[in-house]
C-alpha cells in the first residue's frame, strides 16, 4: 500500500506527528460512464499536523465535479458523497494503520471496504 506523504520519514517521526495532530486520510471520488458508475479510494495520504485536509482532497473533488455526475441514477448519488466526504476532511483512517505499525503485532492487512 502507497501512502502519500512519508516519503523518507521514519516509524518514531510518524508516530510523532500522529502524536502532535497528523492523520492518514483518504478521499472519495465518482467517475460515471453512461449507466455505470464508479465510487472509489483515494490512495492514503498523510497529513502532518496543520496541513489542510481539505486542500489535499481537492483534485479528488475536481475530478468527482467533472465525470462524477454524468451516469443516472447513481451518478449524481454517489458523487454528492463523495463531495461532502471529501469538504469534511477525507475519512480518517489513522487507527487501523497504525494498529498495523505496532511492533509484535502483525495483523492482516486492512480490507478497502473498512477504509470506505
Amino acid at each position: 500500500m502507497t501512502i502519500r506523504g512519508l516519503e523518507g520519514m521514519s516509524t518514531e517521526q510518524v508516530k510523532f506527528e500522529i502524536q502532535q495532530g497528523g492523520k492518514f486520510v483518504i478521499y472519495s471520488y465518482c467517475v460515471s460512464v453512461l449507466i455505470m458508475t464508479f465510487r472509489r479510494p483515494s490512495p492514503v495520504y498523510f497529513l502532518r499536523s496543520g496541513e489542510s485536509a481539505v486542500g489535499k482532497g481537492l483534485p479528488w473533488v475536481l475530478l468527482t465535479l467533472v465525470a462524477g455526475w454524468w451516469g443516472i441514477p447513481w451518478g449524481p448519488i454517489f458523487s454528492v458523497q463523495a463531495l461532502v466526504q471529501n469538504f469534511k476532511g477525507g475519512k480518517d483512517v489513522t487507527t487501523p494503520l497504525m494498529a498495523q505499525l505496532q511492533p509484535g503485532n502483525a495483523p492482516p492487512p486492512v480490507p478497502v471496504q473498512q477504509l470506505r
